[in-house]
Protein backbone atom coordinates (compact mmCIF):
# COMPACT_ATOMS: atom_id res chain seq x y z
CA UNK A 1 0.00 0.00 0.00
CA UNK A 2 1.04 3.34 -0.61
CA UNK A 3 -0.23 7.24 0.44
CA UNK A 4 -1.76 7.09 -2.79
CA UNK A 5 -3.79 3.94 -2.11
CA UNK A 6 -6.45 6.16 -1.14
CA UNK A 7 -9.83 5.17 0.99
CA UNK A 8 -13.18 6.52 1.39
CA UNK A 9 -13.89 8.38 4.55
CA UNK A 10 -16.62 6.58 6.30
CA UNK A 11 -19.79 7.18 4.68
CA UNK A 12 -18.67 9.92 2.51
CA UNK A 13 -17.49 11.00 -0.73
CA UNK A 14 -14.26 11.71 0.53
CA UNK A 15 -11.01 9.97 -0.37
CA UNK A 16 -7.90 10.34 1.90
CA UNK A 17 -4.71 8.86 1.84
CA UNK A 18 -4.38 5.87 4.30
CA UNK A 19 -2.11 7.98 6.37
CA UNK A 20 -2.87 11.41 7.34
CA UNK A 21 0.06 14.01 7.87
CA UNK A 22 -0.87 15.63 11.36
CA UNK A 23 0.67 19.03 11.70
CA UNK A 24 0.39 19.44 15.18
CA UNK A 25 4.23 20.12 15.60
CA UNK A 26 4.22 22.40 12.86
CA UNK A 27 6.21 25.41 14.38
CA UNK A 28 8.84 25.37 17.51
CA UNK A 29 7.13 28.17 19.75
CA UNK A 30 7.56 25.25 22.56
CA UNK A 31 10.40 23.71 22.01
CA UNK A 32 9.25 20.51 20.85
CA UNK A 33 7.76 20.68 17.69
CA UNK A 34 9.45 21.60 14.29
CA UNK A 35 11.01 24.71 12.40
CA UNK A 36 9.50 26.29 9.62
CA UNK A 37 12.13 24.63 7.09
CA UNK A 38 11.76 21.20 8.40
CA UNK A 39 7.91 21.82 8.68
CA UNK A 40 7.99 22.25 5.44
CA UNK A 41 10.20 19.49 3.96
CA UNK A 42 7.98 17.33 5.92
CA UNK A 43 4.76 18.24 4.16
CA UNK A 44 6.66 18.62 0.94
CA UNK A 45 7.79 14.61 1.06
CA UNK A 46 4.59 14.00 2.50
CA UNK A 47 2.38 15.58 -0.94
CA UNK A 48 5.15 13.76 -3.55
CA UNK A 49 4.52 10.82 -1.99
CA UNK A 50 0.72 10.85 -3.21
CA UNK A 51 -0.24 11.85 0.08
CA UNK A 52 -3.64 14.38 -0.04
CA UNK A 53 -4.62 14.42 3.77
CA UNK A 54 -3.51 17.17 6.07
CA UNK A 55 -4.54 17.55 9.53
CA UNK A 56 -4.48 20.92 12.08
CA UNK A 57 -5.75 23.06 14.53
CA UNK A 58 -6.41 26.50 15.33
CA UNK A 59 -4.77 26.38 18.57
CA UNK A 60 -1.37 24.14 17.70
CA UNK A 61 1.47 25.73 18.01
CA UNK A 62 -0.94 29.33 18.80
CA UNK A 63 -2.09 29.13 15.01
CA UNK A 64 1.39 29.00 13.91
CA UNK A 65 0.56 25.45 12.32
CA UNK A 66 -2.33 26.76 9.96
CA UNK A 67 -0.11 29.32 9.29
CA UNK A 68 2.83 27.43 8.36
CA UNK A 69 0.22 25.71 5.77
CA UNK A 70 -1.17 28.37 4.77
CA UNK A 71 2.11 29.92 3.64
CA UNK A 72 3.57 26.93 1.80
CA UNK A 73 -0.07 26.24 -0.12
CA UNK A 74 0.02 29.69 -1.25
CA UNK A 75 2.97 29.70 -2.60
CA UNK A 76 2.40 26.04 -4.50
CA UNK A 77 -0.67 27.32 -6.55
CA UNK A 78 -2.80 24.71 -7.38
CA UNK A 79 -1.88 22.35 -4.80
CA UNK A 80 -4.22 23.29 -1.87
CA UNK A 81 -7.73 22.13 -3.89
CA UNK A 82 -5.63 19.02 -4.35
CA UNK A 83 -5.21 18.73 -0.44
CA UNK A 84 -7.86 17.49 1.68
CA UNK A 85 -7.25 20.66 4.26
CA UNK A 86 -8.45 19.72 8.37
CA UNK A 87 -8.69 22.03 11.09
CA UNK A 88 -10.46 22.03 14.10
CA UNK A 89 -12.44 24.76 16.38
CA UNK A 90 -12.87 24.37 20.19
CA UNK A 91 -9.41 26.34 21.53
CA UNK A 92 -9.38 30.10 22.71
CA UNK A 93 -6.60 32.11 21.57
CA UNK A 94 -8.25 34.85 22.82
CA UNK A 95 -7.65 35.87 26.57
CA UNK A 96 -10.51 37.07 28.72
CA UNK A 97 -12.63 36.34 25.79
CA UNK A 98 -15.44 33.59 26.68
CA UNK A 99 -16.46 33.32 23.33
CA UNK A 100 -13.59 32.98 21.62
CA UNK A 101 -13.79 29.05 22.04
CA UNK A 102 -16.08 26.15 22.72
CA UNK A 103 -18.66 25.22 20.04
CA UNK A 104 -21.00 28.25 20.49
CA UNK A 105 -22.61 29.64 16.94
CA UNK A 106 -20.25 32.96 17.14
CA UNK A 107 -17.53 30.98 19.05
CA UNK A 108 -17.26 28.60 15.59
CA UNK A 109 -18.09 31.26 13.15
CA UNK A 110 -14.90 33.28 14.65
CA UNK A 111 -12.98 30.50 14.86
CA UNK A 112 -13.07 29.17 11.28
CA UNK A 113 -12.46 32.62 10.04
CA UNK A 114 -9.44 32.79 11.99
CA UNK A 115 -8.28 29.62 10.54
CA UNK A 116 -9.52 30.49 7.25
CA UNK A 117 -7.21 33.86 7.33
CA UNK A 118 -3.99 31.86 8.64
CA UNK A 119 -4.77 29.24 6.16
CA UNK A 120 -4.96 31.37 3.38
CA UNK A 121 -8.28 29.61 1.80
CA UNK A 122 -11.54 29.95 1.42
CA UNK A 123 -12.74 26.71 2.80
CA UNK A 124 -11.81 23.63 4.25
CA UNK A 125 -12.43 20.24 4.09
CA UNK A 126 -13.02 18.68 6.92
CA UNK A 127 -14.38 20.95 10.24
CA UNK A 128 -13.37 19.25 13.49
CA UNK A 129 -14.80 19.82 16.69
CA UNK A 130 -12.26 19.46 19.21
CA UNK A 131 -13.91 18.40 22.46
CA UNK A 132 -17.12 18.19 24.47
CA UNK A 133 -18.96 21.49 25.20
CA UNK A 134 -20.97 20.73 27.89
CA UNK A 135 -22.57 24.05 28.29
CA UNK A 136 -23.55 24.39 24.16
CA UNK A 137 -26.85 22.83 22.96
CA UNK A 138 -25.86 20.35 20.41
CA UNK A 139 -28.84 21.59 17.70
CA UNK A 140 -26.60 25.12 18.40
CA UNK A 141 -23.62 23.39 17.14
CA UNK A 142 -25.17 21.84 14.72
CA UNK A 143 -27.12 23.94 12.87
CA UNK A 144 -24.34 26.45 12.59
CA UNK A 145 -22.33 23.49 11.05
CA UNK A 146 -24.59 22.97 8.70
CA UNK A 147 -24.91 26.80 8.06
CA UNK A 148 -21.36 26.96 7.39
CA UNK A 149 -21.68 23.74 5.03
CA UNK A 150 -24.57 25.51 2.83
CA UNK A 151 -22.48 28.95 2.64
CA UNK A 152 -19.55 26.28 0.92
CA UNK A 153 -16.59 27.58 4.04
CA UNK A 154 -16.52 23.74 5.21
CA UNK A 155 -17.15 20.50 3.48
CA UNK A 156 -17.34 17.65 6.09
CA UNK A 157 -17.55 17.57 9.64
CA UNK A 158 -16.27 15.81 12.63
CA UNK A 159 -16.05 15.48 16.22
CA UNK A 160 -12.39 14.69 18.19
CA UNK A 161 -12.17 13.62 21.67
CA UNK A 162 -16.01 13.76 22.26
CA UNK A 163 -17.86 10.84 24.35
CA UNK A 164 -19.96 8.37 22.23
CA UNK A 165 -23.20 9.30 23.98
CA UNK A 166 -22.58 12.76 22.73
CA UNK A 167 -21.30 11.91 19.24
CA UNK A 168 -24.39 9.30 18.91
CA UNK A 169 -27.04 12.11 20.05
CA UNK A 170 -25.26 14.56 17.48
CA UNK A 171 -25.29 12.25 14.66
CA UNK A 172 -29.05 11.11 15.21
CA UNK A 173 -30.05 14.83 15.82
CA UNK A 174 -28.36 15.84 12.24
CA UNK A 175 -29.52 13.12 10.59
CA UNK A 176 -33.35 13.70 11.90
CA UNK A 177 -32.99 17.01 11.06
CA UNK A 178 -31.40 17.20 7.74
CA UNK A 179 -28.22 18.98 8.66
CA UNK A 180 -25.11 17.73 7.82
CA UNK A 181 -24.10 14.56 9.68
CA UNK A 182 -20.53 13.30 11.53
CA UNK A 183 -18.20 11.92 9.42
CA UNK A 184 -15.33 10.80 10.83
CA UNK A 185 -13.97 10.79 14.50
CA UNK A 186 -10.51 11.72 15.68
CA UNK A 187 -9.63 9.47 18.70
CA UNK A 188 -6.53 8.48 20.81
CA UNK A 189 -5.92 4.80 19.93
CA UNK A 190 -2.74 2.77 19.82
CA UNK A 191 -1.51 -0.74 20.95
CA UNK A 192 -1.42 1.55 24.67
CA UNK A 193 -4.87 2.82 24.19
CA UNK A 194 -7.57 0.47 23.42
CA UNK A 195 -10.56 1.96 25.67
CA UNK A 196 -12.07 3.28 22.37
CA UNK A 197 -13.13 -0.29 21.42
CA UNK A 198 -15.99 -0.05 24.36
CA UNK A 199 -18.00 2.10 22.81
CA UNK A 200 -16.79 5.11 20.21
CA UNK A 201 -15.56 2.27 17.81
CA UNK A 202 -18.75 0.40 17.89
CA UNK A 203 -20.86 3.83 17.46
CA UNK A 204 -18.46 4.45 14.08
CA UNK A 205 -19.33 0.83 12.87
CA UNK A 206 -23.08 1.04 13.49
CA UNK A 207 -22.57 4.88 11.87
CA UNK A 208 -20.86 4.81 9.35
CA UNK A 209 -18.11 7.00 10.44
CA UNK A 210 -14.36 6.92 9.81
CA UNK A 211 -12.01 6.59 12.70
CA UNK A 212 -8.65 8.40 12.83
CA UNK A 213 -6.32 7.62 15.64
CA UNK A 214 -4.29 9.89 16.88
CA UNK A 215 -1.13 9.57 18.71
CA UNK A 216 -0.91 6.05 17.21
CA UNK A 217 2.74 5.60 18.89
CA UNK A 218 1.63 7.04 21.97
CA UNK A 219 4.21 9.73 22.85
CA UNK A 220 6.82 8.06 21.07
CA UNK A 221 6.39 5.03 23.47
CA UNK A 222 6.13 2.49 20.62
CA UNK A 223 8.43 4.19 18.26
CA UNK A 224 11.70 1.66 19.13
CA UNK A 225 13.54 4.19 21.02
CA UNK A 226 12.09 3.25 24.24
CA UNK A 227 13.29 -0.23 25.96
CA UNK A 228 12.66 -2.09 29.28
CA UNK A 229 16.76 -1.96 30.06
CA UNK A 230 17.22 1.70 29.59
CA UNK A 231 16.43 2.91 26.18
CA UNK A 232 15.19 6.14 25.69
CA UNK A 233 14.51 9.22 23.26
CA UNK A 234 17.96 11.67 22.99
CA UNK A 235 15.27 14.70 23.20
CA UNK A 236 15.76 15.08 27.03
CA UNK A 237 13.03 18.07 27.18
CA UNK A 238 10.27 16.25 25.38
CA UNK A 239 10.98 12.76 27.53
CA UNK A 240 10.68 14.54 30.97
CA UNK A 241 7.26 16.10 29.07
CA UNK A 242 5.54 12.87 28.06
CA UNK A 243 7.01 10.49 30.90
CA UNK A 244 8.22 6.53 30.38
CA UNK A 245 6.19 3.96 29.79
CA UNK A 246 4.88 1.91 32.99
CA UNK A 247 5.67 -1.78 33.46
CA UNK A 248 2.60 -3.01 31.87
CA UNK A 249 3.17 -0.90 28.36
CA UNK A 250 6.61 -2.37 28.49
CA UNK A 251 4.80 -5.69 28.51
CA UNK A 252 3.36 -4.54 25.09
CA UNK A 253 6.63 -2.59 23.64
CA UNK A 254 8.33 -5.57 24.18
CA UNK A 255 5.83 -7.71 22.22
CA UNK A 256 5.95 -5.13 19.54
CA UNK A 257 9.70 -5.13 19.54
CA UNK A 258 9.90 -9.20 19.10
CA UNK A 259 6.83 -8.56 16.02
CA UNK A 260 9.00 -5.96 14.55
CA UNK A 261 12.37 -7.87 14.43
CA UNK A 262 10.89 -10.80 12.63
CA UNK A 263 9.25 -8.23 9.92
CA UNK A 264 12.67 -6.76 9.52
CA UNK A 265 11.10 -3.54 10.24
CA UNK A 266 10.89 -0.64 13.05
CA UNK A 267 8.50 -0.89 16.27
CA UNK A 268 6.84 2.38 14.39
CA UNK A 269 6.15 0.89 11.55
CA UNK A 270 4.67 -2.00 12.98
CA UNK A 271 2.42 -0.24 15.79
CA UNK A 272 0.86 1.98 12.97
CA UNK A 273 0.41 -1.53 10.71
CA UNK A 274 -1.28 -2.98 13.57
CA UNK A 275 -4.10 -0.01 13.91
CA UNK A 276 -4.67 -0.58 9.96
CA UNK A 277 -6.16 -3.89 10.79
CA UNK A 278 -8.70 -2.21 13.28
CA UNK A 279 -12.02 -2.19 12.38
CA UNK A 280 -13.67 1.09 11.20
CA UNK A 281 -10.16 2.57 11.21
CA UNK A 282 -9.70 4.61 7.75
CA UNK A 283 -6.65 6.72 7.81
CA UNK A 284 -4.27 6.44 10.79
CA UNK A 285 -2.87 10.29 11.90
CA UNK A 286 1.01 10.49 11.84
CA UNK A 287 2.82 13.57 13.56
CA UNK A 288 6.19 13.42 12.30
CA UNK A 289 8.60 16.12 14.01
CA UNK A 290 11.34 15.60 11.69
CA UNK A 291 11.88 14.41 7.84
CA UNK A 292 13.19 10.88 9.48
CA UNK A 293 10.05 10.35 11.68
CA UNK A 294 7.96 10.87 8.66
CA UNK A 295 9.81 8.47 6.72
CA UNK A 296 10.38 6.02 9.32
CA UNK A 297 5.87 6.22 9.78
CA UNK A 298 5.42 5.45 5.99
CA UNK A 299 7.12 1.98 6.10
CA UNK A 300 4.03 1.10 8.21
CA UNK A 301 2.31 1.17 4.73
CA UNK A 302 4.28 -1.66 3.49
CA UNK A 303 3.95 -3.89 6.56
CA UNK A 304 1.44 -6.94 6.63
CA UNK A 305 1.34 -8.78 9.83
CA UNK A 306 0.70 -12.26 9.87
CA UNK A 307 -2.43 -13.38 11.88
CA UNK A 308 -0.38 -15.09 14.32
CA UNK A 309 1.77 -11.49 14.97
CA UNK A 310 -1.80 -9.68 14.99
CA UNK A 311 -3.20 -12.20 17.46
CA UNK A 312 0.38 -11.71 19.28
CA UNK A 313 0.02 -7.82 19.52
CA UNK A 314 -3.53 -8.24 20.58
CA UNK A 315 -3.43 -10.29 23.53
CA UNK A 316 -0.65 -8.63 25.27
CA UNK A 317 -2.69 -4.82 24.92
CA UNK A 318 -6.28 -6.19 25.59
CA UNK A 319 -7.62 -3.45 27.27
CA UNK A 320 -9.66 -3.78 30.28
CA UNK A 321 -12.74 -1.65 29.28
CA UNK A 322 -15.91 0.27 31.20
CA UNK A 323 -19.09 -1.50 32.07
CA UNK A 324 -21.00 -2.90 30.75
CA UNK A 325 -18.82 -3.85 27.70
CA UNK A 326 -16.99 -6.96 29.43
CA UNK A 327 -20.57 -8.16 30.47
CA UNK A 328 -21.66 -8.34 27.14
CA UNK A 329 -19.00 -9.40 25.64
CA UNK A 330 -19.17 -12.16 27.88
CA UNK A 331 -22.94 -12.88 27.93
CA UNK A 332 -23.23 -12.48 24.08
CA UNK A 333 -21.77 -16.39 23.85
CA UNK A 334 -22.62 -17.52 27.16
CA UNK A 335 -26.86 -16.22 26.97
CA UNK A 336 -27.69 -15.76 23.63
CA UNK A 337 -26.34 -18.82 21.56
CA UNK A 338 -26.96 -22.12 23.47
CA UNK A 339 -23.90 -23.38 23.16
CA UNK A 340 -24.22 -22.94 19.13
CA UNK A 341 -21.47 -22.13 16.33
CA UNK A 342 -21.93 -18.68 15.45
CA UNK A 343 -20.02 -16.78 12.92
CA UNK A 344 -17.39 -19.51 13.13
CA UNK A 345 -17.19 -19.16 17.00
CA UNK A 346 -18.38 -21.84 19.24
CA UNK A 347 -20.48 -20.37 22.47
CA UNK A 348 -20.47 -20.94 25.65
CA UNK A 349 -22.93 -23.14 27.16
CA UNK A 350 -24.32 -21.47 30.37
CA UNK A 351 -24.06 -23.63 33.39
CA UNK A 352 -27.40 -24.46 34.59
CA UNK A 353 -28.51 -25.02 31.25
CA UNK A 354 -28.15 -28.77 30.62
CA UNK A 355 -29.95 -29.64 27.42
CA UNK A 356 -33.66 -27.66 27.46
CA UNK A 357 -35.51 -25.67 29.84
CA UNK A 358 -37.06 -27.20 32.85
CA UNK A 359 -40.29 -25.15 33.18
Amino acid sequence: MALDSYVTLGRSGLRVSPFCLGAMTFGDEDGLGSGVAESERILRTYLDRGGNFVDTANFYTNGHSEKILGDFFAREPGRRDRVVLATKFFGNLHLGDPNGGGAGRKAIIDQLEDSLRRLRTDYVDLYWLHNHDRTTPVEETLRALDDLVTAGKIRYVGFSNTPAWFTAQAHTTALLRGWTPVTALQVEYSLLERTVEGEIVPLAQDAGMAVLPWSPLRNGFLSGRYTRHGGRPGDVRRATAVGTPTEAEYDVIDVLAKVAEEAGVSSAAVALAWLRTRPAVTSVLVGPRRLAHLEDNLAGLEVTLTTEQVDALDEVSAPALNYPAEVNRRSASMLMYGGATVDGAKSVVYPPLLENARY
